[in-house]
């Protein structure tokens, strides 16, 4: 197995998560994020280095409300996919989201099987009662506006799998 480990991410990572980010954005996968975004929410990513310690994947968990969070921004360098990268983020978010204290984890996604392997099940809807969409509703988030299906971000979500898992 190739050598790398997940750790929290620091400032000095945004540049190289924002530059693999927008490979992904460019082919309508992720929502481009401008990088002010990503220096605003560092505390949420985690990073996976390789042995010299350069940036190769990234991942983040978002609150959205006391129970529910979503998987954010899970990409890896293309030198790196299918070495396991991914895989160890998302285990890495998935006891994140636990550590925090939510029971529930979502994500919008076009890579239904691999979601599936880490317990994830395909949903319809917005999985959160009518108070709390009100609530969401107040968000400036573009996150959260993919989370709550409105019409502003359908170009950017057009095929995605809405998925949640149970902690």
């Amino acid at each position: 197995m190739a050598d790398f480990r997940v750790r929290r991410a620091r400032t000095t990572d945004v540049s190289t998560i924002a530059r693999m980010v927008a490979g992904y954005a460019d082919q309508r996968i992720l929502l481009h994020k401008e990088t002010v975004t990503y220096y605003e929410n560092v505390q949420e990513f985690r990073v996976a280095v390789d042995a010299d310690d350069q940036v190769i994947g990234c991942g983040a968990v978002h609150v959205l409300w006391e129970d529910l969070a979503e998987v954010r921004t899970l990409a890896v360098s293309s030198a790196w996919r299918g070495a396991g990268v991914g895989h160890a983020l998302l285990d890495t978010l998935i006891e994140q989201a636990g550590e925090l204290g939510v029971t529930r984890l979502f994500c919008l996604t076009f890579e239904v099987k691999f979601f599936e392997r880490h317990g994830f099940r395909e949903i319809e809807g917005t999985p959160v009662a009518p108070e709390v969409y009100a609530e969401l509703l107040r968000s400036g988030d573009e996150g959260i506006a993919e989370f709550l299906d409105l019409a502003r971000v359908k170009p950017n979500t057009l095929g995605n799998t809405r998925m949640l898992r149970e902690l």
